[in-house]
């Protein structure tokens, strides 16, 4: 684990594209935080047992990078819901439950909260609107993905300007899943057996979520691309509710991914 009390977000080629138009973007890893133990890194997961002053702390570095202030970086209470919220200034009271934010206002960075599940951030420069949705496989399945595109062009965007990429996420290689899975998604469409693959343990499967993920948005009219990292591989850099849980940990951090429209 780095000692860097900096963060060092990952950054996608694909919305690089939009920081002209003054779009400003990062998926955060553990990398900068004051996070101890289980947590130990840049966890800005609230809904954490970690101490909540280091949460606090990680939290505080992040907006900072954004170039906001605390109480402008959102997130909502994210329920694995295909639910997608608007906001144009900070939350008053409790998070909204909701797995989708987006936004048209200037100085507002919004985020999707993450440990295996996929963190996606959209841009429309020209409309000059974003979205960040969290997308674990519920969520995508559901739609969270689609009507996260739709509420951006009820801002303003247009779906053929929208640029979306899947951050850190769990890969297939590590994603197995039961029979009962594999059925739920069978019975929706049967050209969803190209994301699983049979896997050692009998009955089961792996899951191919990113490719499920960009397949979903290239289908909504996007344009997508991934970042292919794998949190459940790469333990210095990510956490993983997976990893977590095949150790028996009490709990598990979580990442932010983040995107904001700079004040011109």
């Amino acid at each position: 684990m780095s000692t860097d009390t900096n963060p060092h977000p990952i950054q996608a080629p694909l919305l690089d594209e939009a920081a002209a138009a003054g779009i400003r973007h990062g998926y955060f890893t553990r990398t900068g935080g004051v996070s101890q133990g289980i947590y130990r890194g840049l966890n800005t997961g609230v809904g954490s047992a970690d101490d909540t002053s280091s949460v606090a702390e990680n939290r505080r570095r992040v907006a900072d990078w954004m170039g906001v202030t605390p109480d402008r970086l959102l997130t909502a209470y994210q329920i694995h819901s295909p639910d997608v919220i608007v906001v144009r200034e900070p939350f008053q009271g409790d998070r909204p439950k909701a797995d989708a934010l987006v936004t048209d206002r200037p100085g507002i960075a919004i985020g999707a909260s993450s440990a295996d599940c996929g963190p996606v951030l959209f841009a429309d420069a020209e409309a000059r609107v974003i979205g960040a949705a969290h997308a674990g496989w519920k969520g995508a399945f559901t739609g969270v993905l689609e009507n996260t595109v739709s509420a951006m062009e009820q801002l303003g965007a247009r779906r053929e300007r929208v640029v979306a990429v899947l951050g850190p996420s769990i890969s297939a290689e590590n994603y197995e899943v039961g029979p009962e899975f594999v059925d739920r998604f069978l019975a929706a469409d049967a050209g969803n057996a190209r994301y699983f693959v049979a896997s050692r343990k009998a009955g089961h499967s792996m899951f191919d979520l990113c490719r499920y993920t960009t397949d979903r948005l290239l289908a909504a009219g996007v344009r997508a691309d991934a970042l292919h990292r794998c949190t459940y591989a790469e333990e210095a850099l990510f956490y993983s509710y997976r990893r977590a849980t095949h150790r028996g940990e009490a709990d598990y951090g979580r990442h932010i991914s983040a995107i904001v429209l700079e004040k011109t």
